[in-house]
């Protein structure tokens, strides 16, 4: 019989800033329900406006190339969690400031072109919302 695994730890607290909660919740929808994710895409559509479709696909390309490129199983809480992961915690990181040692802690090193492109380009929509949206000037 096998023993279950350990829970992850949510140790690290939530983000204080809204974009990048925004992006928490919608990599957890994503991730638990599939790219598909209805309630993702209205989260979307409530936060942007006519330009959800941009974030949404910005979100599934950084997904997808994280997915691909990783060697390792990148763990994420559910998405009522009070908490993050160590590898939410990276991946808020990597959003903010899409530099190559936060890709490496969260991969184990592999090659990063491709998803620290794509997590470049969903950092700078999501800095983007908010400032259109008034959340930070």
């Amino acid at each position: 019989m096998k023993t279950p695994a350990a829970a992850p730890s949510l140790a690290v607290p939530l983000p204080a800033k809204r974009e990048l909660s925004l992006a928490l919740v919608l990599i957890r929808r994503m991730a638990m329900k599939g790219p598909e994710d209805s309630r993702a895409a209205m989260l979307a559509l409530d936060v942007s406006g006519r330009g959800f479709r941009r974030l949404l696909a910005l979100v599934r390309c950084f997904m997808v190339e994280l997915a691909h490129t990783s060697r390792r199983t990148i763990c994420l809480a559910p998405c009522c969690a009070l908490g993050m992961t160590r590898d939410e915690a990276l991946i808020m990181d990597l959003l903010s400031k899409a530099d190559l040692a936060t890709y490496a802690a969260l991969t184990d090193d592999s090659a990063c072109h491709r998803a620290c492109s794509a997590a470049q380009a969903l950092g700078q929509e999501l800095a983007d919302l908010a400032l259109r949206k008034g959340w930070r000037s």
